[in-house]
């Protein structure tokens, strides 16, 4: 395909396994399991699934961190593998929970370092680091040491490491995971409105914050258990669910919810536990019809705090597509890598 029309990214039949072990106690963990997306040029666009469904495997594949051991993936029509220099080149990378900057530096001391890695020097560096400096307001403190800054204020700076050497596809995987509402918003702006819609980049946004998905991609892939399950709008997701409520009831403690499940009409139900309280998203064509027998049923095992009746969102569709809760840690069984 001629590069100048090829996508974006390709990913086809991607497979990631990690190995740990020896022997009889050897195990296999597949956290990558057939992956396959394509993301045209000026894309926004989400990958969406709880924490270890794999999304950070995926992302670590595309940006050649770690190789496949089957599929194959393509940067701007070149294979990432076999032409890797000039697909590294092209792709910017942030990466959410690890140090990937220098925190006895400053801020402007960091991308001048990190420029050099690209081969930006004199007069095109400086002008560069000048830029996303003042872009991401970080003048004031460009000067100070990282180790001094807020979280929020730090990823701004992982972001300008990110975009320093204006790569064509950027990877942002939990971009706003951690941050205060202040600094997930400017955050959540910057991507949307600057880097997408201002500069035209391709964007690939790992998250397991459906408001964050549902706010910025223009397309979202669900991912659970290393699997692609589907890959539409938000708006059509949301059209596409064949009921119009939710039943979410709060209560103390962790009630069984076996007998929920077992009520007529009952399509699936979802449990999060957290600081004592368990949050129950109840699924079924008419939430009303099994609202009653569920409060009896929770009643006879603890106090309820609260129950709304709500529209569907975009972890409503999650659930009924594939049974688990956006809210859920599914691994349990992956790698520390994962």
């Amino acid at each position: 395909m001629n590069e100048v029309m090829a996508p974006a990214l390709e990913v086809q039949s991607v497979v990631k396994n990690f190995r740990r072990g020896r022997g009889l106690r050897r195990k296999i963990t597949r956290a990558v399991d057939g992956a396959t997306l394509t993301l045209p040029r000026g894309e926004l666009f989400g990958l969406l699934g709880p924490n270890g469904a794999g999304k950070t495997t995926l992302v670590r594949c595309i940006a050649t961190l770690l190789i496949p051991d089957a599929g194959t993936i393509k940067v701007l029509g070149h294979d990432a593998f076999k032409d890797s220099l000039f697909c590294r080149q092209r792709i910017g990378l942030l990466t959410s929970g690890e140090r990937t900057l220098y925190w006895k530096l400053s801020a402007r001391d960091n991308l001048n370092f990190f420029a050099a890695l690209y081969g930006l020097t004199g007069k095109a560096r400086d002008k560069r680091v000048d830029y996303l400096i003042e872009l991401l307001g970080l003048k004031e403190v460009e000067r100070d040491r990282l180790e001094r800054y807020s979280s929020g204020m730090k990823q701004k700076v992982s972001l300008a490491r990110a975009i320093l050497h204006d790569p064509e596809l950027i990877l942002l995987d939990e971009p706003s995971l951690g941050l205060d509402p202040q600094f997930a918003r400017f955050i959540r702006q910057f991507i949307k409105d600057e880097l997408n819609r201002k500069q035209g980049k391709t964007i690939l946004l790992t998250t397991h914050y459906m408001d964050e998905a549902d706010e910025l991609c223009q397309r979202i892939a669900f991912i659970n258990k290393g699997k692609i399950v589907d890959v539409k709008p938000p708006e059509q997701y949301k059209r596409d669910i064949p009921h119009t409520e939710v039943l979410e009831i709060r209560c103390q403690g962790r009630p069984d919810v076996a007998p929920i499940q077992a009520l007529p009409g009952v399509e699936r139900v979802a449990c999060d536990f957290n600081d004592g309280m368990t949050t129950l998203k109840v699924v079924a064509p008419r939430a009303e019809t099994v609202l009653s027998e569920a409060i009896e049923l929770l009643r006879n095992g603890g106090r309820i705090l609260g129950i709304d009746v709500k529209q569907p969102t975009l972890e409503d569709v999650f659930l009924y597509v594939t049974g688990t809760s956006l809210g859920a840690d599914t691994s349990e069984n992956k790698p520390e890598t994962e």
